[in-house]
């Protein structure tokens, strides 16, 4: 009876055992199990000071305190900063003072030129008008005095054959005197107008001339300005050296590291906080090659943290590696003889977690998971 009784435990205990190893198999052959497994994070900032260094006056933030996305960190003395901004306040007020003056005396110079060089224009216009009128009086006179002197001749053929009075031909003789007269007087005119046409032209190019000044005005506002650019230049570039002065955080997350403390002087570059985005982790596994197959992107996966035993986590294959993690080991494996030891080689796979409090996560924590086989 005891030895039935001992078979049947012996048989029950195989049926348990056979149970248990087939469930065992199983789950292994339905999941690629591996706790080669760490948290993760692509946001992990080493922050520090941008183009400008000086003494640390204010560090707002302890290790392990949350940050939002341009919250104020830590902040340098900016004094010798707005020092050199009110240098350059006080250059481009006294650039821009000297070029209004410049334009306004421009206008100024402009206007009077270009009253002067239209009044000498028109005075060369009347002038010619002038010229010409006495031009063609002079014509006339010509004209007149052509008759007169034909009727001059004929009233002395007539004088001398005492057909006409003397007196007709004294007439004549005092009306060509007077004609004569005229026409001189006319070109005495003539030259003195072409004398003030040649002074009136003569200012016209004077004012033209004189326009050179405006060419130089021009261009010296001109270096003014660019003066004055490179200088507003400069005072954009150190107000953004002030705001420099200023360490905002770059995303949401907490403090990980403190490097500096208050009092230091820095430079530029070196590290003060680092940074990291809880909302951004993701879990890194390092699979065996051997374990890749069904293993797709979009599979499902179970994730057990070790400092969280109880804590259920799940995730998704996000992304699957084509390199092995040692193509780029820092001393990579020389298989060039032919001689080496094959090991199966880790794949870096990662996974996205859908479900659990990634608040209790850390970044560097090792855990297992299971992901799942698709067929």
């Amino acid at each position: 009876m005891k030895n039935k009784i001992g078979l049947l435990i012996v048989v029950a205990l195989m049926l348990i055992f056979s149970v248990i190893a087939f469930r065992w198999i199983k789950h292994r052959i339905e999941y690629a199990i591996t706790d080669a497994v760490f948290v993760e994070t692509d946001k992990l900032a080493n922050l520090s000071f941008k183009r400008v260094a000086g003494k640390i006056v204010k560090m707002y933030k302890k290790e392990g305190d949350p940050v939002k996305k341009g919250e104020i960190l830590a902040e340098i003395d900016p004094t010798d900063y707005k020092l050199q901004l009110v240098k350059i306040e006080k250059e481009i007020n006294s650039l821009e003072y000297k070029k209004e003056s410049l334009e306004e005396k421009l206008r100024r110079i402009t206007k009077q030129l270009n009253i002067k060089e239209n009044i000498s224009k028109l005075n060369v216009t009347q002038i010619e008008k002038g010229i010409e009128a006495v031009k063609l009086q002079i014509i006339q006179i010509d004209t007149q005095i052509e008759q007169i002197q034909k009727d001059k001749l004929r009233y002395e053929n007539l004088f001398k054959k005492e057909l006409s009075p003397k007196r007709k031909l004294e007439e004549i003789e005092t009306n060509l005197k007077i004609l004569q007269k005229k026409r001189e007087g006319l070109y005495t005119k003539l030259e003195q107008m072409q004398i003030q046409k040649r002074i009136a032209l003569q200012k016209v190019k004077q004012a033209q001339a004189q326009k050179i000044q405006i060419n130089e005005l021009k261009k010296e506002i001109l270096s003014l300005n660019k003066k004055i650019d490179a200088l507003k230049q400069q005072r954009q570039d150190i107000q953004n050296l002030i705001s420099y002065t200023k360490l905002k955080a770059p995303f949401d997350g907490k403090i990980a590291k403190k490097f500096k403390a208050e009092g230091e002087v820095i430079s530029s570059g070196i590290p003060l906080y680092a940074l990291v985005s809880y909302e951004d982790l993701y879990i890194y596994v390092l699979l065996e090659e051997t374990k890749l197959k069904g293993i797709k992107k979009g599979s499902p996966v179970y994730i057990k943290i070790d400092a969280y035993p109880d804590e259920i986590y799940e995730g998704v294959v996000e992304e699957i590696n084509p390199t092995s993690a040692a193509k780029f080991a820092l001393v990579p494996r020389d298989i060039t003889a032919g001689e080496f030891t094959k090991v199966a080689q880790r794949i870096p796979v990662k996974i996205k977690i859908i479900k659990g409090d990634k608040s209790l996560l850390r970044v560097g924590m090792s855990g297992e998971v299971e992901i799942k086989r698709e067929r």
